[in-house]
């Protein structure tokens, strides 16, 4: 099951069965099943987590077994706001969709920190995208 909620911001105006069903796809593409997935739309992601001095768009708490998908994944809608706006090509809402599948790739064990791994990380944030 995959429930969205809010703390302190409005919900984002997207359409949550037709999202549930995408991720639902995507998951499927990487041999995984979804359980249970909460998305809390924010304002800010607590920094604290992550032990680094900047915001960030996406916090992903795995609580995932075997091939069961399961986990908490805090999106600030302010940094998703100022990622779209810098970024010529992109409008907020891709960008906020390639926020909501970020964190389920992750989950599917997609790596984006190491050398080599954000390239890995955006060729399937667009094959994503492209299924959307």
């Amino acid at each position: 099951m995959i429930s969205y909620q809010t703390d302190g911001v409005e919900m984002p105006s997207i359409k949550k069965r037709e999202t549930t069903e995408w991720i639902k796809s995507v998951a499927a593409t990487y041999g995984k099943r979804v359980g249970e997935i909460a998305y809390i739309f924010c304002s800010e992601v607590n920094r604290q987590y992550l032990q680094h001095d900047y915001y960030t768009d996406i916090i992903t708490f795995d609580y995932c077994e075997g091939n069961r998908l399961s986990g908490d994944l805090f999106i600030s809608l302010d940094t998703v706001r100022t990622n779209a706006e810098q970024f010529a090509d992109n409008n907020y809402e891709r960008e906020l969709y390639r926020v909501i599948i970020h964190g389920i790739l992750h989950l599917c064990g997609i790596n984006d920190k190491g050398p080599g791994e954000r390239e890995i990380m955006e060729e399937a944030e667009n094959k994503a995208l492209a299924m959307r």
